[in-house]
């Protein structure tokens, strides 16, 4: 799927409807009809044409972004770039919730995106269902993938709004017909009847999906399920009209288990974690690991007129201007974040004093005064260390943009080696390392927070204790030139009678830690916080930590309420005539 020719290009203007203003309109003038494209050739265009338009977005608003949409509004990461005005009203109201409005193209432009994806899904599974599975084998592989794309798409959509309008292949006419569809609807108590509709169309998927896909990067049959486990444990925490969580179904939990121990049982899955850490985040790694369960893929120089589906949706977060890098300083790790990766004398997180302090008190005294989960240098970027596993390459403070306002700490997961051939430059920085969607080792943690709830915690401990075996284990490529540790890493088991007492208490706190550090600044930490419903109390938290360091972070306030999620965007509520409702507090 990554060297696959994208031979989108009839089917793209088949579609161009869904790339203009009115997005989901059909039959377009001047536009090759879709009806005359019936052949079994044809479905793989309509297949790969939604495939493309994950990737193909110019902008770093992307849907599947995860570093503006669940770092920076979490207590992981700062926006970075040129200064707190860089990236408009937008990326800087996100991250301290003060001016956020309905209005302009932070919100606006994921939302329209999404939909043109979930349309093209949809004309998709609608041309695929004219043809018989003996004119076209793969046809229910093919709907598997489709049903997936769009659901994940949904589930996003979710993420962000709460509410939104579920838009399936049955929808089909005019635009009218799509205004028509509210984001709410209105006899309903709650938002679970969204989520009730994602989980059975993940459903579908997985009964539909291949165990295993003969081409590298098409969703298989392994993604499906661990997004039904995934939509059952957001279900699982029920939410209020403003937002708090007021109760856990342990049922949903009991049934989340289910799909998960069909990942993390001996039936031949194939799934694993890496022996080291740091293999998740290198282009080598793509379409390459036992870890990975879904990627969305990306390409260069693979014949396309663009020169490739380039990742241009995190191109702002290269270094500025050093190592080859042209572009352009945004997302740093936070020193909250950082901190959180020190350990005590007995090798375990520092869950209640591990913020006391930070790099600014000075570097010397700041790593030679602590000890560091090795996960540390496998997420952030810090002047004096290797950058991304060369021991021979430096990174050095004029790669980063604005010591002042973000600090020493940028973020490296989704960067490469400035020597890769996944490079691109063409007015702004992108590379083509695939984005991990979902892996094995967040499975793991999911596993464990479903047997913590369900007052199975003892089953818990080994599940922890592997990842953190695993980081423990990460720090072969995490040397010096000659040959010596980067920092002091020290990264300890629990051991319950020994260096913890593990009751149901301990083991949920260990499990929020882990999932912490293991998934630090990949985008799942805000939407963490909010399934468990403590966004509200761990942002102010952060936020008066904070303050102590920069001054931007004065007015920084989280409401509870409110932020939980973003306000339906202005523009798609005039464009559907009224029958979006917005989000209170906006």
């Amino acid at each position: 799927m990554k060297r696959l020719k994208l031979i989108v290009y009839a089917f793209a203007l088949v579609l161009a409807a869904m790339s203009c203003s009115d997005v989901l309109d059909v039959n377009p003038k001047q536009v090759l009809d879709e009806a005359l494209l019936t052949k079994p050739g044809d479905m793989e265009g309509f297949v790969t044409a939604a495939y493309a338009r994950m990737t193909d977005i110019p902008s770093w608003d992307s849907p599947f972004s995860p570093w503006w949409s669940g770092s920076l509004r979490s207590d992981d990461s700062y926006k970075g770039g040129g200064g707190t005005w860089d990236g408009g009203d937008g990326w800087g109201y996100m991250e301290t919730f003060v001016n956020l409005t309905p209005n302009g193209w932070p919100l606006d432009f994921p939302w329209y995106v999404s939909y043109q994806v979930i349309q093209r899904c949809n004309t998709a599974i609608q041309r695929l269902e004219t043809i018989s599975e003996e004119d076209f084998p793969v046809k229910n592989a093919r709907l598997g993938e489709m049903k997936f794309i769009r659901t994940f798409v949904h589930f996003r959509l979710k993420q962000f709004f709460k509410y939104m309008p579920y838009i399936d292949e049955q929808v089909t006419g005019a635009t009218a017909e799509f205004e028509a569809v509210p984001n709410r609807v209105k006899d309903q108590p709650n938002d679970q009847y969204l989520w009730e509709r994602i989980l059975a169309d993940f459903k579908d998927a997985e009964g539909l999906l291949p165990e295993v896909q003969t081409e590298k990067g098409r969703v298989s049959k392994n993604a499906a399920t661990a997004m039904v486990a995934r939509t059952l444990m957001f279900m699982a925490y029920v939410q209020d009209d403003k937002h708090q969580v007021v109760s856990v179904d342990m049922e949903k939990l009991s049934e989340a288990l289910t799909y998960l121990n069909k990942l993390t049982g001996q039936d031949g899955t194939g799934l694993e974690l890496c022996d080291d850490f740091g293999y998740n985040f290198v282009a080598e790694s793509d379409n390459n690991t036992r870890e990975s369960i879904w990627e969305i893929q990306y390409s260069i120089d693979d014949g396309s007129s663009t020169g490739g589906k380039i990742n241009r949706s995190e191109g702002l977060n290269h270094p500025w201007n050093w190592g080859g890098f042209q572009c352009c300083g945004f997302h740093h790790v936070s020193y909250t974040m950082g901190n959180a990766f020190k350990t005590g004398s007995d090798g375990l997180p520092m869950f209640d004093t591990y913020n006391v302090g930070s790099i600014a008190d000075g570097v010397d005294a700041y790593f030679g005064q602590n000890t560091f989960d090795p996960r540390f240098s496998h997420t952030i970027g810090m002047p004096g260390h290797p950058w991304k596993y060369d021991p021979h390459l430096i990174f050095e403070e004029r790669g980063l943009r604005n010591i002042p306002e973000y600090g020493y700490f940028k973020s490296v997961k989704e960067l490469p080696h400035p020597g890769c051939s996944c490079l691109m430059y063409d007015g702004w920085q992108f590379n083509s390392m695939n984005k991990r969607m979902i892996r094995y080792d967040e499975v793991l943690l999911w596993k464990a927070e479903a047997l913590i709830q369900l007052d199975r915690w003892n089953e818990s401990l080994e599940l922890i204790n592997r990842i953190r075996r695993r980081a423990a284990n990460s720090t072969a490529l995490l040397v010096k030139a000659d040959g010596t540790p980067i920092l002091n890493y020290k990264c300890k088991e629990y051991q319950p009678g020994v260096n913890c007492t593990w009751d149901k208490e301990f083991a949920w706190k260990a499990m929020q830690w882990e999932n912490r550090l293991e998934m630090a600044c990949e985008g799942r930490r805000f939407f963490d916080l909010q399934r468990w419903g403590i966004l509200e109390p761990t942002m102010n938290s952060y936020f008066t930590a904070e303050k102590d360091r920069f001054s931007w972070m004065d007015n920084a306030r989280f409401t509870a309420g409110r932020d939980e999620f973003f306000p339906i965007p202005q523009p798609q509520i005039k464009w559907a005539k009224g029958n979006y409702t917005q989000n209170p507090g906006y």
